[in-house]
């Protein structure tokens, strides 16, 4: 294996703990505009209320990792990716499905999350930071449980929908 240079695995995880902290900022305001789309599904409702709080922490502590090596987050990354978010619920929306839209572009969007979280924690391992791969592997856990709850909640949530748009009731949200 070829060796790295300090200054570049330094850089790299800057960079990486950077796209991550957009990312989270990205996820919160996905997640908290379809909590509060979710009258007919408390379930999906609640879990998502709760990986909000979650992502909020995963943030904060993403925060704390960039100051921990002298930096802070990307303001111009931030506002790009929630941009995208608002652009991507106003999409949503308008489906008449919306809420198997939204289930399906979280799962997918959790996973990235998941293999984001993996590629930082090899380059902090690189780095020699294990507060940082600490960091990393706890945002991984809680990104793999709720990718874990959509996958096995995926069924309930197309039954009732399902079962909504058969009784001609709003079933989109």
């Amino acid at each position: 294996m070829a060796v790295q240079s300090p200054e570049t695995v330094r850089d790299f995880l800057i960079e990486g703990l950077r796209n991550a902290h957009a990312m989270e900022s990205q996820a919160i305001t996905l997640t908290k505009g379809q909590a509060d789309r979710l009258k007919h599904y408390a379930d999906l409702e609640q879990r998502v209320r709760q990986h909000v709080r979650e992502t909020e922490g995963q943030r904060d502590r993403l925060e704390r990792c960039l100051e921990k090596l002298g930096t802070s987050a990307s303001t111009l990354k931030d506002a790009a990716l929630k941009t995208g978010a608002n652009l991507q619920m106003l999409l949503h929306s308008t489906a008449s499905d919306e809420v198997v839209k939204n289930v399906l572009a979280s799962y997918a969007f959790e996973n990235f999350e998941i293999i984001a979280y993996k590629a930082l924690i090899e380059t902090a391992k690189l780095a020699s930071e294990a507060e940082i791969v600490a960091v990393c592997q706890q945002n991984l856990v809680e990104e793999e449980a709720m990718a874990d709850w959509l996958e096995h909640h995926l069924p309930d949530i197309i039954h009732k929908y399902l079962s909504r748009a058969s009784a001609d009731v709003e079933a989109k949200r």
